[in-house]
Protein backbone atom coordinates (compact mmCIF):
# COMPACT_ATOMS: atom_id res chain seq x y z
CA UNK A 1 0.00 0.00 0.00
CA UNK A 2 1.32 3.31 -0.78
CA UNK A 3 2.79 5.60 1.80
CA UNK A 4 1.09 8.95 2.29
CA UNK A 5 2.90 11.78 3.90
CA UNK A 6 1.89 15.14 4.90
CA UNK A 7 3.90 18.90 5.23
CA UNK A 8 3.75 21.34 7.19
CA UNK A 9 6.72 24.14 6.16
CA UNK A 10 7.38 27.14 7.94
CA UNK A 11 9.62 29.88 8.21
CA UNK A 12 11.65 31.49 5.06
CA UNK A 13 12.28 30.52 1.39
CA UNK A 14 15.41 28.93 2.50
CA UNK A 15 13.34 26.86 4.23
CA UNK A 16 11.19 25.91 1.85
CA UNK A 17 13.61 24.68 -0.78
CA UNK A 18 14.48 22.19 1.88
CA UNK A 19 10.71 20.80 2.26
CA UNK A 20 10.71 20.88 -2.02
CA UNK A 21 13.87 18.36 -2.04
CA UNK A 22 12.05 16.46 0.97
CA UNK A 23 9.04 16.09 -1.48
CA UNK A 24 10.79 15.14 -4.41
CA UNK A 25 12.60 12.35 -2.59
CA UNK A 26 9.44 10.97 -1.12
CA UNK A 27 7.68 10.70 -4.76
CA UNK A 28 11.39 9.07 -6.17
CA UNK A 29 10.73 6.78 -3.29
CA UNK A 30 7.33 5.92 -4.83
CA UNK A 31 5.45 7.72 -1.38
CA UNK A 32 1.98 10.40 -2.53
CA UNK A 33 1.93 13.77 -0.55
CA UNK A 34 -1.60 14.76 0.99
CA UNK A 35 -2.86 18.00 2.17
CA UNK A 36 -5.38 16.41 4.49
CA UNK A 37 -3.37 15.12 7.69
CA UNK A 38 -6.43 12.87 8.36
CA UNK A 39 -5.52 10.47 5.31
CA UNK A 40 -1.35 10.85 5.94
CA UNK A 41 0.35 7.93 7.39
CA UNK A 42 3.11 10.18 8.48
CA UNK A 43 3.67 14.41 9.43
CA UNK A 44 6.52 16.16 8.55
CA UNK A 45 6.70 19.67 10.17
CA UNK A 46 9.49 21.36 8.80
CA UNK A 47 10.56 23.89 11.16
CA UNK A 48 11.85 27.78 11.66
CA UNK A 49 13.73 28.69 15.10
CA UNK A 50 15.48 32.13 13.86
CA UNK A 51 13.93 34.05 16.29
CA UNK A 52 11.82 33.60 19.36
CA UNK A 53 8.31 34.37 17.00
CA UNK A 54 9.09 31.58 14.95
CA UNK A 55 10.28 29.34 17.62
CA UNK A 56 6.43 29.53 19.22
CA UNK A 57 4.90 28.89 15.65
CA UNK A 58 7.10 25.60 14.96
CA UNK A 59 6.44 24.51 18.74
CA UNK A 60 2.65 25.37 18.50
CA UNK A 61 2.65 23.19 15.16
CA UNK A 62 4.44 20.64 16.73
CA UNK A 63 1.64 19.85 19.58
CA UNK A 64 -1.20 21.07 17.21
CA UNK A 65 -0.15 17.81 15.37
CA UNK A 66 0.34 15.52 18.23
CA UNK A 67 -3.15 17.08 20.12
CA UNK A 68 -4.74 16.11 16.51
CA UNK A 69 -3.38 12.05 16.55
CA UNK A 70 -4.32 11.72 20.31
CA UNK A 71 -8.19 12.89 19.87
CA UNK A 72 -8.73 11.19 15.98
CA UNK A 73 -8.90 7.20 16.67
CA UNK A 74 -8.71 6.57 12.81
CA UNK A 75 -4.81 8.65 13.43
CA UNK A 76 -3.74 6.26 16.57
CA UNK A 77 -0.79 4.65 14.01
CA UNK A 78 0.03 8.16 12.02
CA UNK A 79 3.63 9.18 12.86
CA UNK A 80 5.07 12.82 13.25
CA UNK A 81 8.49 14.07 11.94
CA UNK A 82 10.28 17.27 13.28
CA UNK A 83 12.54 18.49 10.75
CA UNK A 84 14.48 21.68 9.95
CA UNK A 85 15.83 24.01 12.09
CA UNK A 86 14.33 23.58 15.54
CA UNK A 87 15.87 20.19 15.14
CA UNK A 88 18.79 21.28 14.18
CA UNK A 89 19.70 24.09 16.70
CA UNK A 90 17.50 21.99 19.89
CA UNK A 91 19.01 18.12 18.93
CA UNK A 92 20.00 17.37 22.34
CA UNK A 93 17.11 18.86 23.92
CA UNK A 94 13.74 17.79 22.07
CA UNK A 95 13.68 14.01 22.04
CA UNK A 96 12.94 14.50 25.93
CA UNK A 97 10.88 17.67 25.77
CA UNK A 98 8.96 15.79 22.79
CA UNK A 99 8.72 12.12 23.31
CA UNK A 100 5.22 11.88 20.82
CA UNK A 101 7.45 12.88 18.53
CA UNK A 102 8.63 9.39 16.70
CA UNK A 103 11.70 11.45 14.77
CA UNK A 104 13.99 14.31 14.84
CA UNK A 105 15.78 14.84 11.52
CA UNK A 106 18.16 17.52 10.97
CA UNK A 107 19.58 19.23 7.94
CA UNK A 108 21.91 16.73 6.06
CA UNK A 109 18.99 14.30 6.98
CA UNK A 110 16.43 16.03 4.36
CA UNK A 111 17.60 13.31 1.44
CA UNK A 112 17.36 10.52 4.00
CA UNK A 113 13.95 10.90 4.73
CA UNK A 114 12.27 8.20 2.70
CA UNK A 115 14.18 5.46 4.55
CA UNK A 116 13.39 7.28 7.80
CA UNK A 117 9.89 6.95 7.14
CA UNK A 118 10.06 3.28 5.98
CA UNK A 119 11.75 2.48 9.01
CA UNK A 120 9.33 4.34 11.31
CA UNK A 121 6.47 2.19 9.63
CA UNK A 122 8.52 -0.84 9.73
CA UNK A 123 9.27 -1.02 6.41
CA UNK A 124 13.18 -1.27 6.63
CA UNK A 125 15.67 -2.31 9.06
CA UNK A 126 16.56 -0.18 11.46
CA UNK A 127 19.66 -0.75 12.68
CA UNK A 128 20.54 0.06 8.57
CA UNK A 129 19.06 3.83 8.36
CA UNK A 130 20.88 4.79 11.02
CA UNK A 131 24.15 3.19 9.24
CA UNK A 132 23.14 5.56 6.56
CA UNK A 133 22.12 7.80 9.06
CA UNK A 134 25.88 8.87 10.55
CA UNK A 135 26.37 9.82 14.13
CA UNK A 136 23.31 11.07 15.83
CA UNK A 137 23.22 14.28 18.08
CA UNK A 138 22.21 12.29 21.34
CA UNK A 139 21.43 8.88 22.09
CA UNK A 140 17.72 8.45 21.50
CA UNK A 141 17.05 6.21 18.34
CA UNK A 142 14.69 8.80 17.03
CA UNK A 143 17.34 11.08 16.98
CA UNK A 144 18.63 11.23 13.47
CA UNK A 145 20.26 15.02 13.70
CA UNK A 146 24.37 15.30 12.92
CA UNK A 147 25.84 18.24 14.73
CA UNK A 148 27.85 19.66 11.65
CA UNK A 149 25.72 20.15 8.14
CA UNK A 150 27.26 20.09 5.20
CA UNK A 151 24.62 19.36 2.75
CA UNK A 152 24.21 21.16 -0.06
CA UNK A 153 21.89 20.88 -3.00
CA UNK A 154 22.36 20.27 -6.67
CA UNK A 155 20.84 20.83 -10.09
CA UNK A 156 20.28 17.08 -10.07
CA UNK A 157 18.53 16.70 -6.40
CA UNK A 158 15.18 15.47 -6.68
CA UNK A 159 12.71 18.45 -5.91
CA UNK A 160 8.87 19.41 -6.21
CA UNK A 161 8.33 22.82 -5.99
CA UNK A 162 5.74 24.51 -3.97
CA UNK A 163 5.65 27.44 -5.63
CA UNK A 164 3.69 28.69 -8.15
CA UNK A 165 4.59 27.83 -11.74
CA UNK A 166 5.94 31.06 -12.83
CA UNK A 167 8.67 31.50 -10.05
CA UNK A 168 11.18 29.33 -8.26
CA UNK A 169 13.73 29.73 -5.75
CA UNK A 170 17.26 28.46 -6.32
CA UNK A 171 19.71 27.92 -3.57
CA UNK A 172 22.88 28.85 -4.18
CA UNK A 173 25.07 28.38 -1.12
CA UNK A 174 24.28 27.03 2.29
CA UNK A 175 25.43 28.02 5.30
CA UNK A 176 27.45 31.96 6.65
CA UNK A 177 30.82 32.40 7.95
CA UNK A 178 29.82 35.66 9.53
CA UNK A 179 29.48 35.62 13.06
CA UNK A 180 26.93 38.46 13.98
CA UNK A 181 26.32 38.40 17.45
CA UNK A 182 22.72 38.18 17.39
CA UNK A 183 22.02 35.50 15.02
CA UNK A 184 22.18 31.73 15.39
CA UNK A 185 22.25 30.32 11.68
CA UNK A 186 25.68 29.95 11.45
CA UNK A 187 25.39 27.30 14.38
CA UNK A 188 22.07 25.58 12.91
CA UNK A 189 23.37 25.91 8.60
CA UNK A 190 27.16 25.44 9.48
CA UNK A 191 29.90 26.87 7.29
CA UNK A 192 29.35 28.53 4.28
CA UNK A 193 29.20 25.91 0.83
CA UNK A 194 28.80 27.46 -2.28
CA UNK A 195 27.59 24.92 -5.43
CA UNK A 196 29.60 25.19 -8.44
CA UNK A 197 28.72 27.86 -10.89
CA UNK A 198 27.69 24.73 -13.48
CA UNK A 199 25.21 23.62 -10.70
CA UNK A 200 23.34 26.63 -10.53
CA UNK A 201 23.05 27.40 -14.19
CA UNK A 202 22.07 24.00 -15.33
CA UNK A 203 19.34 24.00 -12.55
CA UNK A 204 18.32 27.78 -13.93
CA UNK A 205 18.30 26.69 -17.33
CA UNK A 206 16.05 23.82 -16.47
CA UNK A 207 13.65 26.03 -15.01
CA UNK A 208 13.20 28.44 -17.44
CA UNK A 209 12.54 25.98 -19.87
CA UNK A 210 10.05 24.82 -18.07
CA UNK A 211 8.53 28.37 -18.05
CA UNK A 212 9.57 29.84 -14.85
CA UNK A 213 9.52 33.91 -15.54
CA UNK A 214 11.42 34.74 -11.81
CA UNK A 215 14.20 33.35 -10.34
CA UNK A 216 15.40 34.44 -6.92
CA UNK A 217 18.71 33.55 -6.14
CA UNK A 218 18.75 32.58 -2.28
CA UNK A 219 21.05 31.78 0.35
CA UNK A 220 22.05 32.90 3.72
CA UNK A 221 24.79 35.18 2.41
CA UNK A 222 24.39 35.71 -2.01
CA UNK A 223 26.91 38.16 -1.96
CA UNK A 224 29.83 35.56 -0.74
CA UNK A 225 28.89 33.12 -3.55
CA UNK A 226 31.93 31.32 -4.57
CA UNK A 227 34.84 32.96 -3.02
CA UNK A 228 34.70 29.89 -0.28
CA UNK A 229 35.66 27.51 -3.57
CA UNK A 230 38.58 29.98 -4.29
CA UNK A 231 42.17 28.12 -4.58
CA UNK A 232 43.51 31.69 -3.17
CA UNK A 233 42.80 32.67 0.72
CA UNK A 234 39.32 33.90 0.79
CA UNK A 235 38.46 37.31 0.57
CA UNK A 236 38.08 39.96 3.63
CA UNK A 237 34.78 41.29 4.48
CA UNK A 238 35.10 44.62 2.65
CA UNK A 239 37.61 43.93 0.08
CA UNK A 240 37.53 44.28 -3.51
CA UNK A 241 36.46 41.16 -4.92
CA UNK A 242 38.97 40.06 -8.09
CA UNK A 243 36.81 37.30 -9.74
CA UNK A 244 39.53 36.53 -12.15
CA UNK A 245 40.33 34.36 -8.95
CA UNK A 246 37.31 32.43 -9.57
CA UNK A 247 33.51 32.16 -10.07
CA UNK A 248 31.61 34.58 -7.95
CA UNK A 249 28.42 36.44 -7.89
CA UNK A 250 29.40 38.99 -10.34
CA UNK A 251 30.34 35.83 -13.05
CA UNK A 252 27.24 33.60 -12.00
CA UNK A 253 24.84 36.81 -12.87
CA UNK A 254 26.44 37.59 -16.27
CA UNK A 255 25.99 33.43 -17.10
CA UNK A 256 22.56 33.25 -15.74
CA UNK A 257 21.91 36.35 -18.09
CA UNK A 258 22.94 34.37 -21.11
CA UNK A 259 20.45 32.14 -20.92
CA UNK A 260 17.88 32.55 -23.46
CA UNK A 261 14.17 33.27 -22.88
CA UNK A 262 12.21 36.27 -21.23
CA UNK A 263 12.65 36.15 -17.12
CA UNK A 264 14.24 38.03 -14.29
CA UNK A 265 16.64 36.76 -12.30
CA UNK A 266 16.37 38.13 -8.62
CA UNK A 267 19.03 38.85 -5.39
CA UNK A 268 17.87 38.08 -2.21
CA UNK A 269 19.71 38.19 1.07
CA UNK A 270 23.20 39.72 0.29
CA UNK A 271 25.74 40.99 3.19
CA UNK A 272 26.47 44.15 2.59
CA UNK A 273 30.58 43.23 3.51
CA UNK A 274 31.48 41.59 0.46
CA UNK A 275 29.66 43.91 -2.56
CA UNK A 276 32.02 45.22 -5.47
CA UNK A 277 32.32 47.80 -7.89
CA UNK A 278 32.23 44.94 -10.44
CA UNK A 279 29.15 43.09 -8.92
CA UNK A 280 27.54 46.72 -9.04
CA UNK A 281 28.02 46.78 -12.72
CA UNK A 282 27.51 43.29 -13.42
CA UNK A 283 23.76 44.29 -12.01
CA UNK A 284 22.89 47.46 -14.31
CA UNK A 285 24.73 45.43 -17.56
CA UNK A 286 22.63 42.65 -17.09
CA UNK A 287 19.19 43.10 -18.45
CA UNK A 288 17.95 40.16 -16.94
CA UNK A 289 18.75 40.79 -13.31
CA UNK A 290 15.95 42.90 -11.77
CA UNK A 291 17.17 46.68 -10.26
CA UNK A 292 16.36 45.40 -6.98
CA UNK A 293 18.47 44.09 -4.38
CA UNK A 294 17.98 43.07 -0.87
CA UNK A 295 20.36 43.88 1.59
CA UNK A 296 19.56 43.80 5.12
CA UNK A 297 22.01 46.22 7.24
CA UNK A 298 20.51 45.87 10.23
CA UNK A 299 22.31 49.32 11.29
CA UNK A 300 24.04 52.40 10.81
CA UNK A 301 25.68 53.87 14.44
CA UNK A 302 29.57 52.21 14.71
CA UNK A 303 28.77 51.55 17.80
CA UNK A 304 25.92 49.22 16.81
CA UNK A 305 27.60 47.47 13.93
CA UNK A 306 30.46 46.73 16.09
CA UNK A 307 28.17 45.06 19.20
CA UNK A 308 26.35 43.20 16.29
CA UNK A 309 30.12 42.15 15.01
CA UNK A 310 28.53 43.84 10.95
CA UNK A 311 32.25 43.69 9.85
CA UNK A 312 30.92 46.80 8.09
CA UNK A 313 30.59 50.55 9.25
CA UNK A 314 28.12 53.57 8.65
CA UNK A 315 30.62 55.34 6.53
CA UNK A 316 30.99 52.34 4.29
CA UNK A 317 27.17 51.45 4.32
CA UNK A 318 26.61 54.87 3.08
CA UNK A 319 29.11 54.76 0.53
CA UNK A 320 28.10 51.28 -0.76
CA UNK A 321 24.80 52.68 -1.08
CA UNK A 322 25.52 55.84 -2.55
CA UNK A 323 27.83 53.56 -5.83
CA UNK A 324 24.87 51.81 -5.69
CA UNK A 325 22.22 54.23 -6.70
CA UNK A 326 24.89 55.89 -9.25
CA UNK A 327 26.06 52.94 -10.85
CA UNK A 328 22.30 50.84 -11.08
CA UNK A 329 19.94 53.76 -12.51
CA UNK A 330 16.30 52.55 -11.00
CA UNK A 331 17.42 50.47 -8.48
CA UNK A 332 14.78 49.19 -5.86
CA UNK A 333 16.52 48.52 -2.43
CA UNK A 334 14.87 46.68 0.47
CA UNK A 335 16.32 46.59 3.93
CA UNK A 336 15.66 45.53 7.44
CA UNK A 337 17.00 47.08 10.74
CA UNK A 338 17.03 45.57 14.36
CA UNK A 339 15.98 48.07 16.97
CA UNK A 340 16.80 47.55 20.85
CA UNK A 341 19.81 45.70 19.94
CA UNK A 342 21.42 45.49 23.69
CA UNK A 343 23.76 48.80 24.51
CA UNK A 344 21.41 50.67 21.85
CA UNK A 345 20.77 53.97 23.37
CA UNK A 346 18.67 57.19 21.91
CA UNK A 347 21.53 58.86 19.70
CA UNK A 348 21.77 55.52 18.35
CA UNK A 349 18.59 55.27 17.41
CA UNK A 350 18.22 58.78 16.21
CA UNK A 351 20.85 58.06 14.00
CA UNK A 352 19.30 55.42 12.36
CA UNK A 353 15.61 57.57 11.75
CA UNK A 354 18.43 59.72 9.96
CA UNK A 355 20.14 57.14 8.14
CA UNK A 356 16.56 56.22 7.23
CA UNK A 357 15.48 59.72 6.35
CA UNK A 358 18.16 60.43 3.88
CA UNK A 359 18.56 57.30 1.84
CA UNK A 360 14.76 56.92 1.59
CA UNK A 361 14.52 52.51 1.03
CA UNK A 362 11.79 51.75 -1.72
CA UNK A 363 11.10 48.41 0.82
CA UNK A 364 12.45 48.24 4.00
CA UNK A 365 10.93 46.59 7.46
CA UNK A 366 12.49 46.33 11.03
CA UNK A 367 12.45 44.13 14.12
CA UNK A 368 12.74 44.07 17.55
CA UNK A 369 16.19 42.57 18.09
CA UNK A 370 15.40 38.68 19.69
CA UNK A 371 17.61 37.83 22.54
CA UNK A 372 18.57 34.08 21.47
CA UNK A 373 20.40 31.88 23.26
CA UNK A 374 23.52 30.28 22.14
CA UNK A 375 24.53 33.82 20.38
CA UNK A 376 26.59 36.31 21.65
CA UNK A 377 24.37 38.87 22.37
CA UNK A 378 22.57 36.55 24.41
CA UNK A 379 25.33 37.10 27.44
CA UNK A 380 25.73 40.82 26.91
CA UNK A 381 24.87 43.23 29.29
CA UNK A 382 22.68 46.43 28.83
CA UNK A 383 19.63 45.08 27.51
CA UNK A 384 16.86 47.55 26.30
CA UNK A 385 13.35 47.33 27.80
CA UNK A 386 10.70 46.04 25.86
CA UNK A 387 8.86 48.91 26.14
CA UNK A 388 11.52 51.21 24.77
CA UNK A 389 12.16 48.28 22.05
CA UNK A 390 8.38 48.61 21.23
CA UNK A 391 8.33 51.97 20.90
CA UNK A 392 11.49 52.81 18.78
CA UNK A 393 10.27 49.83 16.55
CA UNK A 394 7.09 52.00 16.29
CA UNK A 395 8.51 54.94 15.47
CA UNK A 396 11.14 53.48 12.85
CA UNK A 397 8.08 52.01 10.71
CA UNK A 398 5.68 55.37 11.16
CA UNK A 399 9.22 57.02 9.37
CA UNK A 400 9.43 53.58 6.68
CA UNK A 401 5.54 53.87 5.95
CA UNK A 402 5.56 57.82 5.27
CA UNK A 403 8.53 57.29 2.79
CA UNK A 404 6.77 53.99 1.49
CA UNK A 405 3.67 56.55 0.39
CA UNK A 406 6.23 58.90 -0.92
CA UNK A 407 7.66 56.39 -2.93
CA UNK A 408 4.41 55.32 -3.88
CA UNK A 409 2.98 58.82 -5.07
CA UNK A 410 5.85 58.68 -7.19
CA UNK A 411 5.20 56.17 -9.13
CA UNK A 412 2.29 57.57 -10.36
CA UNK A 413 1.67 58.10 -14.15
CA UNK A 414 5.15 55.97 -14.99
CA UNK A 415 4.50 52.87 -17.00
CA UNK A 416 6.29 49.33 -15.89
CA UNK A 417 6.83 45.74 -16.57
CA UNK A 418 4.80 43.23 -13.77
CA UNK A 419 4.70 39.33 -13.55
CA UNK A 420 1.31 38.89 -13.07
CA UNK A 421 0.74 36.59 -9.52
CA UNK A 422 -2.61 35.56 -9.59
CA UNK A 423 -5.86 36.97 -11.07
CA UNK A 424 -5.81 40.97 -10.62
CA UNK A 425 -2.49 40.66 -8.73
CA UNK A 426 1.21 41.32 -10.33
CA UNK A 427 4.26 43.02 -8.80
CA UNK A 428 7.15 44.95 -10.33
CA UNK A 429 11.17 44.24 -10.26
CA UNK A 430 10.66 46.25 -6.69
CA UNK A 431 8.68 43.16 -5.04
CA UNK A 432 9.68 40.25 -4.09
CA UNK A 433 7.18 37.34 -3.76
CA UNK A 434 5.89 36.79 -0.64
CA UNK A 435 7.84 40.20 0.74
CA UNK A 436 6.90 42.96 -0.57
CA UNK A 437 3.86 44.69 -2.05
CA UNK A 438 1.67 44.33 -4.94
CA UNK A 439 0.24 46.09 -8.11
CA UNK A 440 -3.55 46.02 -8.53
CA UNK A 441 -3.84 45.31 -12.41
CA UNK A 442 -7.32 44.37 -14.74
CA UNK A 443 -7.88 40.72 -14.30
CA UNK A 444 -7.96 39.27 -17.76
CA UNK A 445 -4.09 39.83 -17.83
CA UNK A 446 -2.94 35.99 -17.72
CA UNK A 447 -1.41 34.66 -14.87
CA UNK A 448 2.44 34.15 -15.28
CA UNK A 449 2.80 36.55 -17.94
CA UNK A 450 4.46 39.39 -17.86
CA UNK A 451 2.50 42.86 -19.05
CA UNK A 452 3.35 46.34 -18.87
CA UNK A 453 1.25 48.63 -17.16
CA UNK A 454 0.82 52.05 -16.20
CA UNK A 455 0.28 52.95 -12.74
CA UNK A 456 -2.96 55.45 -11.46
CA UNK A 457 -2.50 55.39 -8.27
CA UNK A 458 -1.38 53.67 -5.15
CA UNK A 459 -3.25 52.15 -1.92
CA UNK A 460 -0.56 51.82 1.60
CA UNK A 461 2.20 49.88 0.14
CA UNK A 462 0.54 48.24 -2.89
CA UNK A 463 -0.02 50.39 -6.59
CA UNK A 464 -2.88 50.28 -9.12
CA UNK A 465 -2.78 50.26 -12.52
CA UNK A 466 -4.22 50.06 -15.75
CA UNK A 467 -3.30 48.80 -19.09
Amino acid sequence: MQTTVGLISLGCAKNLIDSEVMIGHLAQAGMALTPDPELADVIIINTCSFIEMAKTESVNAIFEAVKDRAENEDRQRQKIIVAGCLSQRFATELPGIMPEVDAFIGLDQITKVAPIIENLLGKNNASEVQKTEGPAATEDPRDFVTLKPQYVPDFSTPRVRLTPDHFAYVKIAEGCNHTCTFCIIPKIRGKHRSRTQESVVREVKDLVAAGVKEINLISQDTTYFGMDLWDESRPKPNSPVDSTKGNSLATLLRELNEIEGDFWIRLLYTHPAHWSDELIETIAQCDKVAKYVDIPLQHISDRMLDAMKRVTTGDYIRDLLRRMRKGIPGIGIRTTFIVGFPGENEEDFEELLQFIEEFRFERAGVFTYSKEEGTRAYKMGDHVHHSTKKSRWKRAMQALQRIAGEVNQEQIGKTVKVLVEEPGVARTEWDAPEIDGSVHVPEEIEVGSFATVTIKDWRGYDLVAAR
